[in-house]
């Protein structure tokens, strides 16, 4: 996990990815957030957008369709962008 990642911010997440089931095994955790996509957040607590660019977004089961865009709700990855701005 990067140094920049505060304690509180480290427990936090470590919370998140015990409780989620993610079909990809978090990449981004493994990565220590360095492959991460860009996401933006929507104003809406539980989602956000996932990049436009992202070929894979189909194949995240955390992803819903949204007429040419998808939305994310992976709560690691909202929790990532509203917290830690990344």
């Amino acid at each position: 996990m990067p140094m920049e990642i505060k304690e509180k911010h480290q427990k936090e997440i470590e919370s998140i990815i015990a409780d989620i089931d993610c079909n990809r095994d978090p990449p981004c955790y493994q990565s220590e957030f360095k492959n991460l996509r860009k996401a933006q957040d929507t104003g809406l607590e539980n989602f956000i957008n996932c990049s436009e660019d992202n070929p894979t977004a189909a194949l995240c089961h955390f992803s819903l369709s949204f007429g040419e865009r998808y939305l994310c709700k992976c709560p690691l990855r909202i929790y990532l962008a509203k917290h830690l701005d990344i």
